[in-house]
Parts: C-alpha cells; sequence; structure tokens
C-alpha cells in the first residue's frame, strides 16, 4: 500500500477526472466512493442512470460528489459520434454504426478520455481482457518512439526490503504473448519510466528467466532475454535514462541479495531489482494471479497500460473494490504529472 498512499496524497493537491465504463457494477460503485470520499477527484460514472442511483442506494452508498452519464442521453454524443467518425480506423464505418459503438460506455469512456474530458480511466470489471484492448489501441494513441504497449502490475508485498518500499513491478501480464526481443525491451523501458514518474526512485531492471548468467545457454527464451537486455541496456546509455538493468535473472537472484551473492552475480540490480520483466505472457500472467490469490498480505493493482499516451487501468473481472480503488488512484496520479495530448489538439 506504500504507493497508493503516496500517490492519493498527491492527488489530494491534485485531484483528477477518472471514467469508469463499468458504472453499473457494484465493486466500482463502492472504489469511485472511496475516490471522492478522500477528496483525489471526481468519478464519472457511465451506465444507466437510474440504475446506477438504485444500486447505490440499496447498499448505502453516497453518490454525492459523482458524475453520472448515461452516454446515448449524453449531451456531446454527438460531437463525439463526429469525431470518433473522423478517425482513420472508423473512415469505413457508416453513422449508425459510429452511433451504436459511442452509445457503448468502453467507446464513451476512451473518447472523453481522448478529447479531455477526463483524466484517466478504468475498465475491465466487467469484460475480458481482449474485449477491452481492441477499442483502447483504436482510439488512444501509443507514445512517440514506442511501439509496444504492455501492461503493468503492481504488487505491494507488505516487506519493506522488497523493491521500493515493498512495492514491486511486474510487466508484461496482461497484452504481449510471444515478445520479441525489441518488444521486450520496450516493456522494460516503458514499465521503468512509470516507476520512475511514480516512486523518483531509479528503477532496477530485472530481465527474468528460468537461469541466471548462463555460460552456455541454449534456449530460445533464455537467448531472447538476454538479447532483450542488452537493448535495454542500450536504449539506457543512448538516451541517458536514470535506469539499472540486468539478465538473465532468475526471480530469487533478482530480489534475494543472498543468493545473488551465493550465485556470485554482482551488479546494481542483482538482490536488489523493483521491476521484472517476464520473457512471455504465460509467466506475466500466471505469476500476477497467483500472487492475487496466494496472500492476503499481498495487495495487486492493475492492470496498467504501458506506452499509451494516456493513463488506463484494465482491471480483471476477479478484482475487488480495493484493488480497482488502488488502481484507479495509480492511474489518475500518472495524470498530475505528464501532460497527455488530447484528439483535439493533434
Amino acid at each position: 500500500m506504500a504507493l497508493v498512499k503516496k500517490l492519493s496524497a498527491r492527488l489530494q493537491n491534485h485531484p483528477k477526472r477518472i471514467v469508469y465504463p463499468d458504472g453499473e457494477d457494484l465493486r466500482v460503485i463502492k472504489a469511485a466512493r472511496q475516490f471522492a470520499t478522500r477528496k483525489l477527484g471526481v468519478p464519472i460514472l457511465l451506465g444507466n442512470k437510474e440504475k446506477i442511483l438504485a444500486l447505490a442506494s440499496a447498499n448505502q452508498i453516497r453518490t454525492d460528489g459523482f458524475k453520472i452519464i448515461n452516454p446515448p442521453l449524453a449531451d456531446d454524443f454527438k460531437s463525439l459520434t463526429k469525431l470518433m467518425g473522423g478517425l482513420p480506423t472508423f473512415k469505413e464505418f457508416d453513422v449508425e454504426a459510429i452511433e451504436n459503438m459511442v452509445a457503448q460506455p468502453l467507446y464513451f469512456a476512451l473518447l472523453m478520455l481522448a478529447t479531455g474530458r477526463c483524466d484517466a480511466m478504468v475498465t475491465g470489471a466487467t469484460s475480458a481482457t481482449t474485449s477491452s484492448l481492441r477499442p483502447i489501441f483504436q482510439i488512444i494513441s501509443k507514445q512517440k518512439g514506442i511501439s509496444t504497449v504492455s501492461s503493468m502490475m503492481v504488487v505491494s508485498t507488505g516487506f519493506e526490503n522488497l523493491g521500493i518500499n515493498g512495492d514491486l513491478f511486474l510487466s508484461d501480464c496482461g497484452v504481449v504473448s510471444e515478445p520479441n526481443e525489441k518488444e521486450l525491451c520496450d516493456i522494460a523501458v516503458t514499465t521503468a519510466m512509470l516507476v520512475n514518474q511514480f516512486t523518483l526512485q531509479t528503477p532496477k531492471i530485472a530481465m527474468l528467466s528460468y537461469v541466471s548468467k548462463s555460460p552456455n545457454p541454449k534456449s530460445a527464451s533464455v537467448l531472447k532475454m538476454r538479447a532483450a537486455t542488452a537493448l535495454v541496456h542500450e536504449k539506457i546509455v543512448s538516451e541517458n535514462l536514470k535506469f539499472e538493468v540486468d539478465g538473465e535473472l532468475q526471480v530469487d537472484t533478482a530480489l534475494r541479495p543472498e543468493v545473488a551473492l551465493q550465485k556470485g552475480i554482482s551488479s546494481s540490480v542483482a538482490g536488489r531489482a523493483n521491476v521484472l520483466i517476464f520473457p512471455d505472457l504465460n509467466a506475466g500472467n500466471i505469476t500476477s494471479k497467483m500472487l492475487q490469490i496466494t496472500s492476503a498480505d499481498v495487495r495487486c493493482y492493475g492492470y496498467i497500460l504501458t506506452g499509451l499516451t494516456k493513463p488506463v487501468g484494465e482491471i480483471s473481472r476477479g478484482a475487488t473494490e480495493s484493488d480497482i480503488f488502488g488502481t484507479s488512484v495509480i492511474v489518475a496520479a500518472q495524470a498530475v504529472d505528464r501532460r497527455f495530448l488530447s484528439l483535439e489538439e493533434q
């Protein structure tokens, strides 16, 4: 919780507007109540207003400080429909098809985000990740110089000697199934950028594998992580980034100084890593899900999409109220320190 507490304090001084496409979900309503009560900004819930208010009332949840929008009835429905129809991705769609999409909460939320009508978005409470990602990629552009969008999970372990004050940053956990070395480089760099923004600490990136510094690697996966490590190092040097990287490393070698010492691996990252980059989506997703369910003391927030020009959180359908609130704080905090270009300004 160290990071969420720190970012909450930042948001109290710089409150932000966060939109929830899944506004009719009780967990989302409860998380929005926390966000508003703590004076972190304005939660914007999308959906049927009467249904949202009735659900909140039935569960004794106040809605003061909320903004509730039913997309088809919104004052800016027509202007957003016109805007979406002008985007290259949707040039071949007729007006009726565009209107049907804008009437959907996710598309409406993304258009709000793209045009500066809100500052951040959290979605995924009621839909699969794959069905959320396509609209996100259609509307929100990538950061300049970045080819790969990925997802980061923030894990608050409760162990002060791990990561940054007990917080670890894992990627990619939800987007790129079989990343190559160039994609892994993008994943590592964009994740480290966010870690540095959030914590003001040096990201120490461990490129993970099932072996540590193998003298004669034959596995394609190990060779890939070794090549990716070299690319990240080149990027750090060429762009003068204040990051550190090492790989390939086993996870215990990355996190436990005594294990790194025992294996004869000496670097500023080995045993001290705070950013963990997985070789593929199987490893990242399985690890993140297992952490979520195996310890009551561990809190997991995300996924936080990295490499986009706007702050987006894509949560699991199994997310709790606490997970949604923490993810909301993290993506809203992105908008405090970064300027995001809106579609209308491009």
